[in-house]
């Protein structure tokens, strides 16, 4: 199998402000001069984190999830990004896989921030989206998702293969706890033996929390290949398919795993 590109678009994000986000990450997206594959945009790469989902969702016919589509078409990518989506009467906030076709995966995020009550105005999912592009498997997250090994946990099929090969997890998570960021960026790829694909916002939020960014790619046996703090950044990288088999085959440490299923 081939080798896979990834691109990673490192913002300041425009607080609670959809169109003024389109227009910046449209400027970013056409700046990538080189082949890219998948284009990786924060968690509610529209608005922020915020809270005020009724005043802010939009439905899967919205102007935000449009844009993707339309995007993903026009540069021939897959772009994924968390969005605040209404649906049901509810809100959740919700990663989207746009393929260029413009058909697209969903996951809704796991594990809520209680810490800052998004528990109270969100909605949480209950499935993990598992995405397959170029014989890639792409298992996908957001955030606070990261904290817990278990929903991130990587098995053995009955087909003798691991269930994902990638993790990317899509965030706005805060300077002050940078430092468990960078750690479970790390810990989540050694132990599930997977490339990790970290993305988060930089700057100041509308609540004056400021986010450092330190976005990362780091390989299976946890070396950081790309780190990036503070500023803003759009960085491309291959992912060798190669590398990953290699280390896999070396350290055949998942077959070693407990045993058990995340639906």
């Amino acid at each position: 199998m081939s080798d896979l590109t990834v691109s990673l678009i490192q913002a300041n994000l425009h607080w609670e402000d959809v169109a003024a986000n389109l227009a910046m990450f449209d400027q970013k997206i056409n700046s990538i001069q080189e082949r890219t594959e998948v284009i990786i945009l924060p968690e509610m790469f529209s608005t922020g984190f915020s809270m005020q989902s009724e005043r802010l969702a939009q439905t899967m016919d919205g102007s935000a999830v449009q844009w993707m589509k339309q995007k993903a078409k026009e540069k021939n990518v897959i772009i994924t990004g968390s969005l605040i989506i209404e649906e049901g009467g509810q809100y959740f906030n919700r990663l989207i896989w746009m393929l260029p076709n413009g058909t697209f995966g969903t996951y809704n995020k796991r594990h809520l921030f209680g810490f800052a009550g998004e528990h109270d105005h969100y909605t949480a999912g209950d499935k993990r989206l598992i995405a397959q592009v170029k014989g890639w498997k792409l298992n996908l997250s957001v955030c606070y998702d990261l904290r817990f090994p278990v929903w991130a946990r990587n098995s053995i099929l009955e087909n003798g293969e691991p269930a994902y090969d990638v993790l990317i997890n899509v965030a706005n998570w805060p300077e002050r706890r940078n430092t468990p960021w960078r750690a479970l960026l790390q810990a989540r790829a050694i132990e599930n033996q997977c490339y990790v694909i970290g993305l988060n916002r930089v700057g100041n939020d509308g609540n004056d929390i400021y986010h450092s960014g330190d976005s990362s790619i780091i390989d299976p046996i946890g070396e950081i290949i790309y780190h990036k703090a503070h500023d803003e950044d759009v960085f491309t990288y291959t992912l060798s398919r190669s590398h990953l088999n290699e280390l896999r085959a070396r350290f055949p440490f998942l077959k070693d795993a407990d045993r058990f299923i995340i639906p």
